[in-house]
């Protein structure tokens, strides 16, 4: 049964796994969309934090995977390590941000969350990490690491589809400079836990260490030095955001067009 359920990007598995997450979050945008603005963002953070509860129990499973120890000390990244496991990757911080963005109303977490959620979770989803690709579905670390990542893309994406965050062209400084100050924090952390042999191959978004990822090592290869090595990501953010806010004003207008001719009626 588990070698029918080979889970990599775009095969049958993963694809019905999206439409379920998919389902999900379209049965709660239809139901919330009438509710009050803090009645979605209460929903919205529970269901956040329920992921960020799933996170952890996930781990604990991952700790105890002999089989994916292996797999990674052989690929070179030292094998499980706690230090290594903490919610400090891009996706995992936006976990624990859409909460506090949703209930706060911060403009700052909210375009970092809306924006840098779904991409940060979607390349993980798209390039999956060592350990987690052509594997079956059923194992604890597949169904950990599929589920925690499609929450939060749909987590991030579900703040501006239930209201409670509107895009405007201007938030694409708050987002770029926001990305790369938490990213140049996360750095430190990095070399923190390596000075101190915490992990000696701590690496969380990868400031020091592309891991395989072809896009990043393609930046690797520009600037082949430690953090410095993800400022070329401003060119896959830059028309992201653009192209991202522009649907969204485009959508939003169609909006006002709709209530006003209804209105008129």
């Amino acid at each position: 049964m588990k070698e029918k359920l080979i889970c990599a990007p775009f095969n049958a598995v993963y694809i019905t796994v999206f439409l379920l997450f998919f389902a999900l979050f379209a049965v709660g945008v239809y139901v919330l969309r009438k509710k009050p603005e803090r009645t979605r963002a209460v929903v919205l953070s529970v269901a956040m934090l329920i992921t960020l509860v799933g996170f952890f129990v996930y781990k604990i499973f991952l700790s105890k995977d002999a089989d994916f120890s292996r797999i990674t000390a052989e690929a070179g990244q030292g094998g499980f390590n706690w230090w290594g496991e903490l919610p400090l990757q891009l996706c995992n911080i936006n976990m624990i941000l859409i909460p506090i963005a949703a209930l706060s109303e911060k403009k700052v977490l909210q375009c970092f969350c809306f924006f840098m959620g779904p991409l940060g979770a979607g390349l993980a989803l798209l390039l999956p990490g060592t350990g987690f690709e052509h594997y079956s579905i059923l194992l604890p670390r597949m169904i950990g690491y599929f589920g925690t990542h499609w929450m939060v893309v749909f987590g991030s994406i579900a703040l501006g589809a239930l209201g409670l965050y509107k895009p405007k062209f201007r938030d694409y400084f708050l987002t770029l400079g926001s990305a790369f100050s938490v990213a140049f924090v996360i750095f430190l952390i990095n070399v923190v836990l390596r000075v101190t042999e915490r992990n000696a191959f701590s690496n969380y978004f990868f400031t020091h260490d592309p891991e395989g990822n072809p896009i990043l090592e393609l930046f690797h290869s520009w600037l082949p030095y430690p953090f410095l090595c993800l400022i070329p990501c401003a060119l896959i953010l830059t028309p992201y955001v653009m192209l991202i806010t522009g649907i969204c004003r485009l959508a939003e207008k169609r909006g006002e067009k709709e209530e006003k001719a209804e209105a008129a009626e």
